[in-house]
């Protein structure tokens, strides 16, 4: 049987290979326009433009920090609601796991489409496609938290006659709050870098300066732009870093 499975993996894989046209001589004709291309990236140069292109990296920054933010809000109750430590009866947690799988099944770039099209092109779309996705991945981990938590603190305020809700205040939220910070420092880091793309279908921020400056082979210009991104991830992730450190030391 598993010689079957790695022969039938073995004949997807060739044929991906054939599907997408891969193989080395495709590669070799470009070398000399990714070599020149590389050259030209050299010195880095923000032609006159270096004021509007930090603005609009803060705004990168404001999207990513805002729809963290939005996603961490409204997933910290779905998260609890979707724990069977929470709402024991299934009936109503398999609609709303359901549609946390739904809404994160879309990828970022086709939400930022649809809320461009729906909010016109800028930030405001960029947010809201981050945070729809954000909302649900994190919902997932949240309730995922939530069921791996010990019963230990749970079952202490049973026995002291505690409700429903005192169990989820004092058994439950106490431990999990730490785990629910980190993952959503995680996600910011990780929404520096995804606003960035957005910008390519017009979801505001500097990806649309990185977009214009790669339309018209301002490679110098791109090349400005790419190490200001850079610092900006670079600086997002070690204070992130830093933060998580600290969440898991206090806990």
């Amino acid at each position: 049987m598993n010689r079957l499975l790695w022969l039938a993996f073995a004949a997807f894989s060739a044929y991906a290979f054939w599907a997408v046209d891969l193989w080395p001589g495709r590669i070799w004709p470009g070398l000399g326009k990714l070599a020149r291309i590389s050259a030209e990236l050299v010195p880095p140069d923000a032609g006159g433009q270096f004021l509007t292109l930090v603005f609009s990296l803060l705004e990168t920054l404001g999207i990513a920090l805002a729809a963290t933010v939005m996603a961490a809000v409204l997933a910290f109750p779905l998260g609890l609601l979707g724990s069977a430590k929470v709402l024991p009866n299934w009936l109503w947690r398999w609609p709303l796991r359901r549609g946390m799988d739904l809404s994160r099944s879309i990828d970022a770039l086709l939400w930022a489409l649809l809320f461009v099209n729906a909010v016109g092109l800028g930030p405001f779309a960029g947010v809201m496609a981050l945070m729809m996705v954000d909302l649900s991945t994190l919902a997932k981990l949240f309730s995922e938290a939530v069921d791996h938590s010990s019963p230990g603190p749970v079952e202490g305020v049973l026995a002291a006659g505690g409700n429903r809700w005192e169990v989820v205040r004092f058994g439950i939220l106490p431990q999990v709050l730490p785990a629910f910070a980190a993952q959503a420092l995680y996600y910011l880091e990780s929404n520096v870098r995804h606003a960035t793309i957005l910008g390519v279908v017009g979801a505001g921020g500097i990806g649309m300066h990185l977009t214009d400056q790669l339309r018209v082979n301002e490679w110098q210009q791109v090349s400005m732009t790419i190490l200001l991104i850079l610092a900006s991830v670079t600086a997002v992730d070690r204070l992130s870093r830093w933060a998580r450190s600290e969440l898991e030391r206090g806990s």
